[in-house]
């Protein structure tokens, strides 16, 4: 039996979809690295996404490109916002996933507050 994480294999991005207070879906195309029945995604901890899953942790999952086009369908989720305990392994993952792409990353947003997300299937 498959798992519905599976239609992300090979992808570099996906598409999150997480929802406004009032209910309107707002999708961004981000990196993440898959380890087992959980994903991880690295974000601004003051991003929109981050506030909004806060309140509401209902999210949906698609393949996508760099720019948020679908590659696949849509899939519901749920996520979460890591504890800080929980950021270096996070971080390994999607370093490993990304290597080079990744590491550049991290020279040009060192000044930024990163937070990790944990996203599962529902």
């Amino acid at each position: 039996m498959s798992h519905p994480f599976d239609a992300l294999n090979g992808h570099q991005y996906l598409s999150l979809t997480t929802y406004r207070k009032s209910g309107q879906p707002v999708a961004t195309p981000v990196w993440f690295a898959r380890e087992g029945d959980r994903l991880y995604v690295v974000t601004q901890a003051d991003s929109g996404k981050v506030k909004r899953i806060r309140n509401n942790a209902q999210v949906e999952i698609a393949p996508c490109d760099v720019r948020g086009n679908l590659k696949g369908e849509r899939f519901p989720a749920t996520a979460r916002i890591l504890p800080e305990s929980d950021f270096q392994h996070a971080d390994r993952a999607i370093t490993r996933k990304y290597g080079l792409m990744k590491r550049l990353f991290d020279l040009f947003q060192r000044r930024s507050k990163r937070t990790y997300l944990a996203i599962e299937s529902l």
